[in-house]
């Protein structure tokens, strides 16, 4: 692993100092390379996927289709058509002595990344890390072995076919005692980011002794306030939950008013397409009985909050005022991505202000929550810290910055 290490610390120097054309091109020739070898990725991801049961929510995250290595295509060339990271100048000055100081941002140099069961990670991380002039260390799960190796394989024969070294991406073994290396690489991975659930993200915190970059899990709430306007949060509410159930943005509680209780068989009803399992507390029970399949719907108990379902199924909870509404968000949330359905500017504002998370929607889907929907053009994660960046991650929240100074001979005193 330490010749690994090396290879790709090296590959990254030579990248930090491609020119930005050649960054581009060969960016989109992965793109055309993903879009003419469709066969074979989707050969490699059918491997993987014999090894899975369909009922696994994991499945649809690690299921590649035509339309999504379509997606993944545009993506990487959307990333390409992005202005570089790389070279701005975020601040500037003379000093009295004459010093001439500018701030102006670089790569981090090698990023590693952990993700589990999400093949398209492969193609979205390298996409980034090479345009922002990074060398990126692959870990992938088990369950994706074949569709990233086909990924990284793919990956390599471009960049050789472009004079580019393919270390600049290198794919590690799928074992725990490879995510524990990498770990470990002190002095040769300056950054490492968990993509997963809750255990990945944990284990990584509490072992890791490179720094880390945490993209949380979702835990996501929906808030339906006393002012909400049923016609849009049955469509929210129902986008948040169903659109894919197995990504980070998807919604795992409703949160009602109780002046509202009423309208929840509305809020709810488009659910049941979707045999959404429903798991309410007492108050909100009363109202869905009858009106909400019993077969889906069940008494909610205290593991129902603050749990990341990934699956077909949210828990709902009663609030007496908004301030509830937001202890309860903040109390079981991941920090990932919170919405109020409101008509009141007030109570969007006062929610704006105090629920903590890195993205606050009011009247729109968590479903928003992408690289991608936000104009970046892929991601690398959504990081629920405060410490660095917070948020999608695109090129310039993996990027870092130095300091320089320009003199003539000026000494200190």
């Amino acid at each position: 692993m330490i010749d690994i290490f090396k290879r790709v610390k090296a590959a990254g120097r030579e990248l930090a100092v491609m020119d930005d054309s050649i960054r581009d091109k060969v960016l989109c020739a992965v793109a055309d390379a993903i879009e003419n070898e469709k066969e074979m990725l989707l050969r490699a991801n059918a491997e993987d996927l014999s090894r899975m049961d369909r009922n696994n929510p994991l499945y649809d995250r690690l299921l590649l289709t035509d339309a999504r290595l379509d997606n993944i295509a545009a993506d990487i060339r959307h990333v390409a058509g992005l202005p570089s990271p790389l070279g701005r100048v975020t601040s500037e000055r003379t000093l009295d002595n004459g010093l001439y100081l500018r701030r102006v941002s670089v790569p981090f140099g090698v990023i590693g990344v952990i993700y589990e069961a999400r093949p398209n990670v492969s193609f979205d991380v390298f996409a980034l890390c090479f345009k922002s002039g990074n060398a990126c260390l692959l870990k992938g799960g088990k369950d994706a072995v074949s569709s990233n190796s086909a990924a990284v394989s793919l990956i390599h024969r471009v960049l050789e076919n472009n004079g580019v070294n393919p270390a600049v991406v290198e794919l590690l073994p799928s074992t725990h005692e490879a995510t524990g290396q990498l770990l470990s690489a002190v002095g040769y991975v300056d950054v490492c980011i968990p993509r997963g659930g809750k255990k990945l993200i944990q284990f990584v915190r509490d072992t890791a002794r490179v720094p880390v970059i945490e993209t949380g899990a979702g835990v996501v709430s929906a808030y339906f306030d006393e002012y909400g306007d049923t016609t849009i949060g049955a469509p929210i509410i129902n986008n948040a939950k169903t659109r894919r159930v197995s990504v980070c943005n998807a919604l795992d509680c409703l949160v009602v008013h109780k002046s509202r209780l009423a309208d929840l068989p509305l809020l709810c009803r488009p659910l049941v397409a979707n045999n959404v399992r429903i798991y309410a507390d007492d108050d909100a029970y009363v109202y869905l009985a009858g009106n909400y399949p019993e077969e889906l719907l069940h008494h909610a108990t205290e593991e129902s909050y603050g749990t990341e379902y990934m699956d077909y199924a949210m828990a709902v909870k009663t609030v007496a005022s908004l301030n509830e509404a937001i202890s309860h968000i903040n109390r079981y949330g991941s920090g990932h991505s919170e919405c109020i359905i409101t008509a009141d500017s007030d109570n969007a504002a006062l929610f704006r202000a105090q629920v903590d998370a890195a993205c606050v929607y009011v009247n729109a889907p968590t479903s928003f929550t992408d690289g991608a929907q936000f104009g970046l053009g892929a991601e690398i994660g959504i990081s629920t810290q405060k410490l660095g960046p917070r948020g999608p991650m695109g090129l310039e929240e993996i990027t870092t910055y130095k300091w320089l100074i320009d003199g003539n001979g000026q000494v200190r005193k």
